[in-house]
């Protein structure tokens, strides 16, 4: 029960902490359990945020579900994801009962611009670190500016782009045939 409720705490404090979407989780994720809780590496949380990306819906929350997953099964995805949304979702109440009143104050305006370049920073933050950890190797850095360049100078779909590089990471990254031992021994 007490790991249950360690789960649902830490995933309060980071949905309370999470601003600016799927991108900005990274940086918590990294101080809260990499650093502090030890729950999870880097590495998988790059591998669950690839996985996060591509399922239906918020980045964040999926993660989130992923990890608490992780550590307690079932039980663990669902209150994770539950303590995660529950301060967003509190938040989004009460701004909502009074942005009307507000939104058109000059000081309101201003600090939401202020939070909107934090955001941009936290961002920018997390996509360093993920290109830190994607980049191990030549091939990684092909299939990336392949990627880019797709993306930037055309229209194809997105889908279409992580089909690519998924397709282009099994042939590239696939273990090498090693051919079956001589079964016959020396002459």
């Amino acid at each position: 029960m007490k790991a249950y409720v360690d789960i649902l705490w830490t995933f309060i404090r980071m949905g309370a902490m999470t601003f600016g979407g799927g991108y900005a989780i990274v940086p918590v994720v990294e101080r809260e359990l990499i650093n502090r809780k030890g729950w999870i590496t880097m590495d998988e949380v790059l591998d669950y945020y690839t996985i996060a990306q591509i399922t239906p819906g918020i980045i964040a929350v999926n993660l989130s579900t992923f990890i608490g997953y992780k550590q307690k099964g079932p039980l663990g995805g669902i209150i994770s994801t539950v303590g995660f949304l529950l301060p967003g979702l509190t938040l989004m109440i009460i701004v909502s009962l009074f942005v009307q009143r507000f939104a058109e104050y000059p000081a309101v305006q201003h600090a939401f611009t202020g939070i909107r370049i934090a955001v941009g920073a936290l961002i920018l933050d997390t996509v360093i670190k993920l290109l830190k950890g994607v980049f191990k190797d030549r091939k990684a850095i092909v299939i990336f500016l392949l990627g880019l360049t797709i993306a930037v100078a055309s229209n194809v779909s997105p889908v279409l782009i992580i089909l690519g590089a998924g397709a282009a990471g099994f042939f590239l990254y696939r273990p090498k045939k090693t051919p079956p031992p001589d079964k016959e021994g020396p002459p």
